[in-house]
């Protein structure tokens, strides 16, 4: 399914869109109870919650298209006043959280992924779009053939799932039940774990692959300055850059590793007659990261033969400067058809949103040569898919795609996964630094609350007291009062600032910074968490509203 190249989409909450987080049916059992395990992780389908001690507990989730109340339709509610009436969206003093739903080749096939996948220079229109729903304030967005996860820093979890979930099924067209069966969701420390894994490609269908660092560096270079790419989510991928590059360097666990585009080049040898493969006549079509690699891994296993069809030659002539002795002969697309028939194997590695290789085109292209077994080979390691499914249907072809490539990556296995032991302690370290840092900005709202409050205090009185002074005071005992109202708020705010900095300075744990944190703010009245989400949740939907009207 050909992806909308342009984003108009904008959703205000509504009671009657009805909710679809059922926690009062915690009880009913999923229609889905599959597991999957991935390293020292589960994830159970259609849904899992995490928490901080990777507990398990899975929800059904269900549609609804209204909200009953004795037979009827509840009267309407303002979003903000339905958000603060529910019990299972309550806000606690916690700052937001930060949420990955994602889905990736571990839970969802590529028919799938491809509907969702978001191509590169899309990526800040989607980071716009999702930040205009009302309960997302930062996001950032992750797209490659083997992924789509969507990083949101949410102000209500509940509230947040459904409008990025009902974003993404209006942006792929498939229905939000669907998507809610491939899912994946993780919150806080368990989704700066999972980005950390990706980043170090532990999470990758290759252990190891290296392809992966270079695109989550991508998310970072394509959201700066973005207003969306906000300062938690960009700290969050540049902190994954960093703890993918120490496990690379500290494990070589990409030593030996393949990509995607060369286990690709592994799978088409394993099913080439091993006889033929060195003059198996091959075909790449497209020239970007990965049609270079296909072109740089096929001359590695010796051939040194090929003919790559590119919009325009300056890629192919690039790759043909590096590799001096391969030939490499360059074709425009307009010539692909009649290159394919001249092809026994074909990889295809496109962006293109629509299918390159349909049955009636393929179907129509003259019989291989019948020292190859009579059929000519597809391997399309695109997202979307640039050969047809249907292709597989005719005798003369047999096509395959990235949801294929597990047969390759089963070799060599074994080290990798003693290597990804090592990954592993590495990324506990990083995730536990990452999460102290971000815990220890929870502080300076506090802090910065505490010392307006002494001001405002200490304004007051000053200009009480100047007032009963007189006019004709001179300048210079007005700064005299002035100064030592100054020291008297700021001795007294020493101790309890001290108290709240998360510096390294002091020897008090994260827990104790915390707590002192919440008890000045009940002791002083302060405003709480909740009441600053409120306020941005408020904003936004009187933001939205004047748009829409």
């Amino acid at each position: 399914m050909a992806v909308a190249s342009g984003f108009a989409i904008t959703f205000a909450v509504s009671e009657t869109g009805g909710s679809f987080n059922c926690d009062n049916l915690s009880s009913t059992p999923c229609s889905s109870s599959s597991v999957n395990c991935f390293g020292h992780r589960t994830r159970i389908k259609p849904l899992v919650y995490w928490t901080k001690s990777h507990s398990l507990s899975p929800r059904c989730e269900v549609t609804s298209n209204s909200v009953v109340n004795n037979g009827s339709r509840t009267s309407s509610l303002s979003a903000l006043e339905l958000l603060k009436t529910s019990a299972a969206d309550r806000y606690s003093k916690m700052s937001s959280s930060i949420m990955v739903i994602g889905l990736n080749i571990h839970t969802t096939p590529v028919e799938m992924r491809e509907k969702l996948s978001i191509p590169e220079e899309q990526w800040p229109q989607a980071i716009r779009e999702l930040c205009s729903l009302n309960h997302i304030e930062e996001a950032a967005v992750l797209s490659t053939c083997n992924r789509i996860e969507i990083y949101v820093l949410a102000l209500a979890q509940n509230r947040g799932i459904k409008e990025v979930t009902e974003w993404m099924s209006k942006y792929s067209g498939v229905p939000v039940t669907e998507l809610c069966q491939h899912r994946f969701l993780l919150y806080n420390q368990d989704a700066t774990q999972h980005l950390f894994e990706v980043a170090a490609g532990l999470d990758s269908l290759v252990l190891g692959e290296g392809q992966i660092l270079a695109q989550v560096k991508q998310v970072v270079k394509n959201g700066q300055g973005l207003p969306g790419f906000g300062r938690k989510i960009s700290e969050l991928f540049k902190h994954a850059i960093t703890a993918g590059k120490r496990v690379r360097t500290e494990t070589n666990i990409s030593s030996g590793s393949v990509s995607v585009s060369s286990a690709a080049v592994e799978l088409a040898l394993l099913k080439l007659p091993e006889y033929y493969s060195s003059t198996a006549r091959v075909l790449i079509v497209g020239a970007g990261k990965m049609g270079k690699l296909v072109i740089k891994h096929l001359v590695a296993k010796g051939c040194k033969k090929m003919v790559v069809v590119n919009r325009t030659e300056d890629r192919v002539a690039a790759v043909r400067e590096e590799l001096t002795d391969a030939d490499i002969t360059y074709k425009p697309f307009s010539e692909m058809l009649a290159c394919a028939a001249q092809a026994d194997v074909i990889f295809t590695c496109t962006a293109s949103k629509a299918p390159l290789f349909i049955k009636e085109s393929v179907q129509a292209l003259p019989s291989v040569n019948s020292e190859g077994g009579a059929w000519r080979l597809f391997i399309d390691i695109s997202v979307p898919r640039n050969v047809e499914p249907s292709v597989s249907e005719l005798e003369g072809a047999c096509v395959y795609n990235v949801d294929d490539l597990k047969e390759v990556v089963e070799a060599n296995m074994e080290d990798r996964l003693r290597k990804k032991v090592e990954a592993e302690a590495i990324i506990a370290e990083e995730v536990k630094q990452f999460e102290a840092h971000k815990d220890s900005l929870e502080t300076v709202p506090t802090i910065k609350k505490l010392r307006a409050y002494a001001e405002r205090i200490r304004a007051a009185e000053i200009d009480k007291c100047l007032s009963k002074m007189g006019d004709d005071l001179p300048q210079n005992k007005k700064k005299a009062i002035y100064d030592l109202s100054l020291g008297i708020v700021n001795k007294l705010l020493h101790g309890p600032m001290q108290h709240l900095k998360c510096d390294g300075t002091e020897n008090r744990t994260l827990s104790e910074i915390l707590e002192n944190m919440h008890a000045l703010n009940r002791i002083f009245g302060l405003d709480t968490e909740i009441s600053v989400l409120e306020e941005k949740i408020r904003a936004k939907i009187e933001q939205n509203q004047k748009q829409s009207s």
